[in-house]
């Protein structure tokens, strides 16, 4: 146990003996993100006893989760785990667990307490004893497919009615492990491999369930257990009905937390890496670009294979960082040239290879991104480096590499910081999206003021109704905007579409172009037709496209689609955040009064009115094309 995780331990314990946990709850996370996975389960054991519920009245501001836990077997393991793992991604857990073997009961009436709750997440563990409990003895390879067959019927039926009374979050059920225990009961080799193909056709199935439906999710067991973590312990299920290991419920409940992160918009969205002996082995400055180890001999294939696992997070979305003590030409030359080299210049978003402390090249690197510490994720085989970061940039998520790079990828993996709900064709082409907007900025400063920029910018937008295949991005914009985001209300895809497909409402997309390309669907309009006039539910437009009016440009056409529809007015409600201070002022900006009407339920939350009398303009420098239906008919108000 280093002295860091011992202390970071010591600490907790110290602030749960003298009852002060709920005080100071805001130091829980990074006092579990110091910990080692002992010590953080030792930390979630303590956690689990706290009072939560004070937790949540003393700190309003800290994100809050809602779990329920059931299914077959006993799960205090998972409630304990999902605790601590929540709170160290900086979240005030509430975990319920079911009464023991209810859920069937639970999923399958819309009356139960599990829908009364309407909980974030619904987690419904399956396992193998809720097969073999209604297999008899003696048995065959065919009894339990059968068996299986009607459990999948069954598990299919709860997920669908889940989905169809109105489950408020997301339900997560999972693949279900085969034990040798049971294998080995059969004792010809046909049996039991006929026994392994129906176990993997239900599994399958099972995955399946998950990928076509976005309401319910379904994790794979299997990868979980390729570690040295035990699918059961014999003692534990006989006596206690824990069909399922400690341990494994561990792990699973570090993916749970992953998917509570993508599914409230906290996944993250930077790798900022280090080079020497991270993406090769030696020093640039003392090798030169010939010396340094990737690609030839066993060390230099570890580093080549880690970075086909960097360039692959890349290819899905995540933004590449390169942040070097090293001088900035022989780290574009080694990039550029070294023939093992995976990845190459244009697969970074920026390339920071000075002698400057690295905390301070991080500060800068998401100011340049204008993105929040708290979006990056870094990585480096420096202890002095990663020390240095998590003391200056607490926000910021630190993986130290150790010195073997086969192990690299390991560590990078272990969780799940990328996680995300879908990848979509944005996601594809966000790098190169980055590299367009470097160019544009050297265009604003070739141009020497704003006004020239915008004049010559050539900016086109497009609002539009959303259509089918623009549902996961339009979630996924309210997953990941933070900054313009009037309301940060967080939607699903199902949710998306459950809106968009609602007679008295429009969900409207922003796509936007420039002289140097497409920036792609980078916003959103989310309106309501009311009896006192058109509402717009929520306004959000990415962080890459600010300061071009596009926004102007987005209410204009929408207060002269209000007024022209017959509406009396159109409200706008801004609920502030930690990070959508900037556009508190949005609607006064452009028109709107204050709505002293219509009282706010939350701290800080305003109303504003336009009256529709005089309308703001379309930017003179600025193209706007509408297609379809921008407002709803007032005649369809509610």
């Amino acid at each position: 146990m280093t002295t860091d995780t011992a202390a970071a331990l010591a600490r907790l314990r110290l602030l749960h003996r003298e009852g002060a946990l709920a005080e100071r709850f805001d130091e829980v996370a990074p006092l579990l993100a110091a910990m080692s996975a002992e010590d953080a389960a030792r930390a979630a054991r303590l956690l689990a006893q706290a009072d939560l519920d004070a937790v949540r009245e003393r700190h309003p501001d800290l994100p809050r989760v809602r779990v329920t836990v059931t299914g077959h077997g006993t799960l205090e393991a998972l409630r304990v785990a999902l605790v601590g793992e929540l709170a160290r991604h900086g979240y005030v857990p509430s975990v319920r667990p079911a009464a023991f073997g209810s859920y069937v009961f639970e999923l399958g009436d819309p009356g139960s307490e599990l829908y009364a709750e309407r909980p974030d997440l619904v987690v419904c563990v399956l396992d193998h004893a809720t097969v073999f409990d209604e297999v008899g003895v003696p048995f065959t390879a065919e009894d339990v497919e059968r068996v299986l067959g009607e459990k999948l019927a069954l598990w299919r039926g709860l997920a669908a009615r889940y989905a169809a009374s109105g489950g408020s979050g997301t339900l997560v059920l999972n693949t279900v492990p085969l034990p040798r225990l049971w294998q080995a009961r059969l004792l010809d080799h046909g049996s039991r491999a006929r026994l392994g193909a129906a176990w993997r056709r239900a599994n399958a199935e099972l995955l399946e369930l998950g990928a076509s439906s976005g309401r319910v999710v379904v994790t794979d067991l299997d990868p979980l257990l390729t570690s040295a973590t035990e699918l059961a312990d014999s003692r534990f299920a006989t006596y206690a009905g824990a069909n399922l290991s400690d341990g494994l419920l561990g792990a699973y409940a570090r993916e749970l937390a992953h998917l509570v992160r993508a599914r409230t918009g906290r996944a993250k969205k930077v790798l900022a890496l280090d080079l020497d002996g991270t993406l090769w082995g030696g020093v640039l400055g003392d090798d030169g670009v010939e010396g340094i180890e990737v690609g030839r001999g066993p060390r230099g294939e570890a580093f080549r294979r880690f970075q086909d696992v960097v360039k692959q997070l890349g290819s899905q979305g995540v933004l590449l960082a390169a942040v070097s003590k090293n001088d900035r030409e022989p780290v574009l030359a080694a990039l550029r040239d070294h023939p093992g080299m995976v990845l190459r210049e244009d697969d970074f978003v920026r390339v920071l290879a000075n002698w400057s402390p690295k905390p301070g090249n991080l500060r800068t690197l998401v100011e340049e991104l204008n993105l929040g510490g708290d979006s990056v994720v870094f990585a480096d085989d420096s202890p002095y480096e990663c020390a240095a970061v998590a003391a200056e940039l607490p926000e910021t998520v630190v993986v130290h590499l150790d010195g073997d790079p086969a192990t690299h990828a390991d560590t990078l993996l272990a969780d799940g910081w990328f996680t995300t709900t879908e990848v979509t064709a944005e996601d594809r082409v966000r790098t190169r999206r980055y590299h367009e907007e470097a160019a544009r900025s050297d265009f604003l400063a070739a141009a020497g003021s704003a006004e020239r920029f915008l004049a010559g910018l050539g900016v086109s937008v497009r609002l539009a109704p959303a259509r089918p295949e623009e549902v996961a991005r339009l979630s996924q914009i309210t997953l990941r905007t933070n900054q313009f985001n009037l309301t940060t209300e967080r939607l699903s895809p199902e949710e998306v579409r459950e809106r968009a497909g609602r007679p008295d409402s429009r969900v409207l997309t922003v796509s936007s172009a420039d002289r140097f390309g497409g920036n792609g669907l980078v916003g959103a309009v989310f309106l309501r037709a009311r009896p006192d006039g058109l509402l717009i539910e929520n306004f959000l437009l990415s962080c890459r496209v600010f300061a071009r009016g596009i926004e102007q440009a987005v209410l204009s056409a929408v207060l002269h689609a209000a007024r022209d529809a017959g509406f009396p007015a159109v409200r706008g409600r801004f609920l502030p955040t930690a990070k959508n201070g900037k556009v508190r002022d949005l609607y006064p900006h452009y028109g709107f009064a204050a709505d002293g009407e219509t009282p706010g339920e939350s701290p800080g939350e305003a109303w504003f009115v336009h009256g529709l009398e005089a309308l703001t303009g379309v930017p003179a420098h600025l193209t706007l094309h509408t297609e379809g239906l921008v407002v709803p008919e007032p005649s369809l108000s509610r």
